[in-house]
């Protein structure tokens, strides 16, 4: 394959005074790497440089969050989703500005340009007293001349402080709930005074702000800012008034390249799209800002852009001429070098679950690291640097189940020169992600199912398929080191009466095709994450009738801030009705019975052809279990769902664990 495939993807562009050596940009991301808050760790630095040794030319890294005048006996405040608000800002703590030279030095060593993205990001200071955040009913502070005045000199300080680092760039953030984005957006500014009015007057606080930067740093480093393209948000400005607000900051002269996106934090779309959306919907946002710009100010394109091919379209046609590729990177620091040296079988693409952005914004475990759903190493960066190394003897190893889990324990464990065999009793590996792959919208996980075999095939591992598993097949394969990843099967709470009643079906098997339903059908839901939900809109794709009898106070209440929106929308779409807070009691020929989830009210429903069981899954370990207690295996690992059932990121981080250690 020529290495000049790409040619518009890895040519390098002039930005201002900045030279980035080719067009895939790691855009501002705070996904939270260092596990010591305010400062930039070893594990920020390699994370994030992972992605410029990769072959990615402009790292945005993670966004400074900066100082504001709260009143000297006020407290700092943190709030989920309102955001962090201080009298102090990293930038200001000498230890930070450490990390933050020695990361654009590792960034610089690797021949790509570094990016600084000052932000103000806090539901408690706005233009107006109007809530910021869709979800939730803060109502902020209304800023005062003298709180303006000091917040652009804190653009100015970070910007310098920025420049003094070593920063080839600076970007104002003006989208995604942040404060400039305030003053832009006609929801969040109904100020009748200087910095309120029309298009032309909101952005006068970002003009000032722009202003004072550049009086700062001169011409000697890039600058620019991130905007929305539409806030899909009513009252929200749209295309064509973000088009004339872009337009006027443009003709200030002040910019040298301009980020742009759609939506917003809490909505649909969100401004982080999920695998719902097609790769790159939103580019003519993109295109537009390329037209209504002098060709001068570089345009950056950002929206799930996952695929190098795409990529190359959205420069190749004029839509932007620099692409952002965030979650691309996360899913394979390394994919900008394998595209370009022709190795695009051997990319791990993004399926877009939007778990790393997500749980950065929501952190569900203490203390928090980075995930990423399909690449391991995210987050455990230094382990692996540490750890990964050629196997000191090379060992027969057998790997049972060709789920996420097994297929990670034979890559890496083939990777470091174990050989391996793995035995699969379906007719392809992927375990549940076969499962997974079929409702609406979710095509993207087959993706990894492709990553997983080409690897298995390119390491030379003995995939076996239609193999089930015991004993002495295992034995007759004479292993060193044995690892079951039998997954698990779906749970069937036995303890209600009827549910073996043979209109009772499992939402695996609707989703697998191995059972069918009548037109009229009953969801039991009894978890808070995907499944329900794309067990609805499958059936609602299929011409059913769908009703969700759920178990808490709202569908996908564990699905977090940038996808929650988009999951109940397509719910809505597909005409699913929703019923919380109940709990399946007893099951009849001709109906059911509910319980409320808080008390002992009871419901009865009927005029339904099917229920489809949606309970959460139950780990299938007896071959681990009769392995452990004969005692013959002496290096015996059990990994993914055959352990606990959890979500794919813990699967496949488990089962690469094991390859790295075995």
């Amino acid at each position: 394959m020529s290495k000049t495939q790409f040619e518009h993807l890895f040519s390098p562009l002039q930005v201002g005074p900045m030279l980035v050596p080719n067009r895939i940009c790691e855009t501002t991301n705070s996904i939270n790497s260092s596990l010591i808050p305010g400062e930039i760790d070893d594990n920020f630095v390699a994370h994030h440089a992972a992605k410029a040794r990769g072959g990615t030319g402009w790292i945005g890294s993670e966004t400074w969050l900066l100082n504001l005048p709260f009143p000297s006996e006020a407290p700092d405040e943190v709030g989920l989703g309102v955001g962090f608000a201080s009298h102090y800002a990293a930038y200001q703590n000498p230890p930070f500005l450490e990390g933050i030279k020695r990361f654009y030095d590792e960034v610089h060593d690797a021949g790509s340009v570094a990016i600084t993205q000052l932000t103000h990001l806090s539901a408690m200071w706005s233009p107006s007293a109007v809530p910021i955040i869709g979800a939730q009913d803060h109502v902020p502070h209304a800023m005062g001349e003298e709180e303006i005045e000091f917040c652009i000199n804190s653009y100015a300080d970070a910007a310098t402080a920025a420049k003094d680092a070593g920063a080839d760039g600076i970007q104002m953030h003006c989208a995604h709930e942040t404060m400039g984005y305030c003053f832009l957006s006609p929801v969040t500014n109904r100020r009748t005074d200087q910095w309120g009015g029309g298009p032309q007057e909101r952005i006068r606080f970002v003009v000032k702000v722009l202003e004072r930067i550049r009086e700062r740093i001169g011409d000697s480093l890039a600058l620019g800012v991130r905007v929305t393209g539409k806030e899909f948000r009513r009252g929200g400005a749209d295309h064509l008034q973000m088009r004339e607000m872009i337009h006027h900051i443009g003709e200030t002269g002040l910019l040298d390249f301009v980020d742009i996106d759609v939506g917003h934090c809490w909505g649909a779309p969100s401004y982080v799209p999920s695998s719902y959306y097609d790769e790159a919907e939103f580019r003519e946002v993109g295109k537009a800002a390329r037209t209504d710009l002098d060709p001068k100010i570089a345009v950056l394109f950002s929206g799930r852009v996952n695929d190098v091919g795409v990529a190359e379209t959205l420069l190749k046609d004029g839509y932007c001429d620099l692409v952002g590729m965030v979650r691309a990177g996360i899913a394979d620091p390394e994919f900008a070098n394998k595209a370009r040296e022709g190795r695009l079988m051997e990319i791990r693409r993004c399926v877009a679950c939007t778990r790393c952005i997500d749980e950065a914004s929501e952190p569900i475990t203490l203390p928090y690291k980075p995930r990423c759903s399909i690449n391991p190493m995210v987050g455990n960066e230094l382990r692996w640097k540490e750890l990964f190394r050629p196997a000191d003897e090379p060992k027969r190893v057998v790997v049972v189940g060709g789920g996420i889990a097994g297929c990670e324990a034979a890559r890496v464990a083939a990777m470091r020169g174990h050989q391996v065999t793995l035995l699969e009793q379906g007719k392809r590996v992927g375990g549940q992600l076969l499962i997974a792959k079929k409702p609406p919208g979710r095509d993207s996980f087959e993706d990894q199912i492709y990553f997983e075999e080409n690897e298995l095939a390119r390491l030379k591992v003995d995939v076996q398929l239609d193999t089930r598993a015991d004993i002495d097949v295992i034995k007759a394969l004479s292993p060193d080191a044995v690892v079951i990843s039998t997954g698990s099967v779906p749970r069937v709470p036995n303890d209600i009466p009827g549910i073996d009643l043979p209109h009772v079906v499992q939402g695996w098997d609707v989703l697998a095709g191995k059972a069918a339903t009548g037109d009229r059908v009953a969801i039991i839901s009894m978890e808070d994450y995907y499944e329900t939900p794309c067990v609805a809109e499958f059936l609602a794709a299929n011409g059913k009738h769908v009703e969700v009898f759920h178990k808490s106070t709202h569908l996908g209440s564990e699905i977090a801030r940038y996808s929650v929106s988009m999951v109940l929308s397509r719910m809505e779409q597909a005409g699913v009705i929703v019923h919380p807070n109940l709990l399946l009691n007893e099951v009849h020929a001709d109906g059911f019975e509910l319980r409320s989830s808080f008390g002992e009210k009871t419901y009865h429903e009927k005029g339904f052809d099917n229920l489809v069981l949606v309970c959460g899954s139950l780990p299938q370990h007896d071959l681990y279990d009769q392995l452990k207690a004969e005692g013959s295996i002496s290096q015996l690992y059990i990994a993914g769902s055959a352990w606990l059932p959890r979500f794919l990121a813990e699967a496949t981080e488990q089962g690469a664990n094991i390859g790295l250690v075995i």
